[in-house]
């Protein structure tokens, strides 16, 4: 991509985005935030991979769309990479019982084994994004998965 943007002086923008959560997320993407709320709604176990020690990053929507737009309308000369994702740090377990307990749901943390792969941390380091773009995220976990919770019950 860097090479074409060299080669031919096509303008180009690199976003890394991380996890990102929202109302019309498909409800079988594999994505943890999903998974567990429909488990959640559903009053099945909630599946746990590991411990639930490893933690996540979480972006709602509107904000990696904001992030997004101001990447686009920035500088020509500023090309990226750039972090857009949510530097706040939840455990799996965390995230799992905050989506029972918002839920009210009866659904128990089942633990799996954790796949080899599976990395310990996810946390975008966004400086970049709020020195270049002026942008970080600005809704909450809670608010956002209020939102993204509300979206599920109406579709499963």
């Amino acid at each position: 991509m860097f090479d074409y943007h060299r080669k031919w002086g096509v303008e180009i923008k690199v976003a890394r985005i991380f996890n990102t959560y929202g109302p019309n997320m498909a409800q079988n993407d594999g994505r943890v935030v999903s998974n567990f709320i429909i488990q959640a709604l559903k009053g099945r176990p909630i599946t746990m991979y590991g411990t639930g020690k490893q933690t996540r990053s979480f972006c709602f929507v509107d904000d990696l769309v904001e992030g997004l737009i101001k990447l686009m309308n920035s500088s020509e000369n500023f090309t990226g990479p750039v972090n857009l994702g949510n530097p706040g740090e939840f455990t799996m377990k965390e995230l799992a019982e905050k989506i029972i307990k918002m839920i009210g749901s009866k659904s128990k943390i089942v633990y799996k084994e954790l796949p080899e792969d599976d990395p310990r941390q996810r946390k975008p380091d966004i400086t970049l994004a709020k020195n270049k773009l002026h942008w970080q995220p600005k809704i909450k976990l809670d608010l956002g998965l209020e939102k993204t919770i509300e979206y599920f019950k109406k579709v499963v």
